[in-house]
């Protein structure tokens, strides 16, 4: 992982020292590096997917190296169809066989291939973006499956949810969580491990979208914003409805889980969200918006002029203060703020606690990317073993 931890300016060796190792009860993001040895081939653990997408197809291909000897498939699913079968399980070509053959979705049937694998682990992957999956975590939990999962509706959704997967968690499942913040950069485990020693976060600041990180990165007035919406759109650091990044709510789901993992009990009604997306064009189709790009540019053309003469730069930021105030927008800030030295989809983590309050505590990397939160959910399903 190319993942920069850095308390203010100090060395990255200097600030890891500073952050002890997590109780071993709690899911990290940290992925190991050795090959699993031969006698872990027996498959302590025995998984399933959810979900078969960029970032599920990216897990599927990590769970054919040698980093995955110890896990067993035993199931995999998408929207439509699942599949059980071990023969076409073995499958390279799985993922685009499950799109033409398969068993109906049928979750039991999944639950009962983990149940029949005999592995002291038994693990729910869920790769997806769906609430109704979702709102399924606590249940899994309480009923002894561990649940490893990219999906922030329940953790960054209402505060009940919230609640409710704390109680599920209590009675010895864990929850690996590392993809659903920073694509696997150590955020959640570094507060944990903070939190764990009597350190209590204060305030946090920072980008975290690699989509808005790259669009406001690169623009600098000499293109227009649309233009530059339709670059990272191609390239696929947006979704293919970029309204799901330019409304802000995937941020706010990302501030919810980290303030709440900090102590923090903030509903989701409780963060103000800036949405960078008109109200006209908030309710039309996909294809109607992606032709209308264009009215976006005069409003962030304005708002980069007006930034631009006082020589600063504008940067989707997220914050949280000492008094669980939350906001998520569009802000100024100057050359020599943190966040306005990232590069391409960096993500930017500043948390000031009770011991890095001269300097924050600083965790910046990519922040976007299939590969990188497909190893954040192996090194999840290996803390297991």
């Amino acid at each position: 992982m190319s993942a920069v931890l850095e308390a203010g300016t100090a060395a990255v060796g200097a600030a890891s020292a500073a952050i002890p190792s997590p109780p071993k009860s709690i899911a990290t993001e940290v992925v190991p590096t050795e090959t699993a040895p031969a006698a872990a081939a027996s498959s302590a653990i025995a998984i399933v997917l959810l979900g078969t997408g960029v970032v599920g197809g990216a897990l599927l291909k990590l769970l054919n190296t040698p980093a995955a000897a110890s896990i067993r498939l035993v199931g995999v699913a998408n929207s439509r169809r699942q599949q059980t079968q071990a023969a076409s399980l073995a499958s390279r070509g799985l993922r685009e066989q499950l799109n033409s053959h398969g068993d109906a979705r049928d979750n039991a049937a999944l639950l009962a291939a983990l149940d029949a694998s005999g592995a002291a682990a038994r693990v729910i992957i869920d790769a997806t973006a769906s609430s109704s999956l979702a709102s399924r975590h606590a249940e899994w939990l309480a009923h002894g499956y561990h649940v490893v999962t990219a999906n922030k509706a329940l953790a960054g959704g209402e505060l009940s949810g919230w609640r409710a997967l704390q109680a599920a968690t209590a009675n010895g499942a864990s929850y690996g969580d590392a993809a659903t913040v920073g694509a696997g950069l150590p955020v959640l485990s570094t507060l944990r491990r903070l939190r764990s020693c009597g350190d209590a976060l204060l305030t946090l600041e920072g980008v975290f979208s690699g989509s808005l990180s790259w669009l406001f990165n690169q623009y600098d007035g000499s293109a227009p914003f649309s233009a530059l919406l339709r670059e990272a759109r191609r390239l696929g650091y947006t979704e293919p409805d970029p309204r799901s990044d330019l409304s802000g709510e995937d941020v706010a789901r990302k501030l919810l889980i980290i303030a709440r993992h900090a102590g923090f009990s903030i509903g989701s009604d409780e963060v103000a969200v800036e949405s960078l997306v008109p109200e006209a064009l908030r309710s039309i189709s996909a294809e109607s918006f992606l032709a209308r790009l264009e009215e976006l540019d005069g409003a962030l053309a304005a708002r980069h002029a007006e930034a631009a003469a006082r020589g600063n730069v504008l940067r989707f930021l997220a914050r949280l203060n000492q008094r669980g105030h939350a906001r998520v927008g569009l802000v100024e800030v100057a050359p020599t703020h943190p966040a306005a030295r990232l590069y391409g989809t960096d993500n930017q983590f500043a948390l000031t606690t009770t011991r890095y309050n001269t300097q924050p505590l600083v965790i910046q990397g990519p922040g976007a990317g299939p590969e990188i939160t497909a190893q954040a959910l192996l090194g999840d399903v290996l803390a297991l073993g």
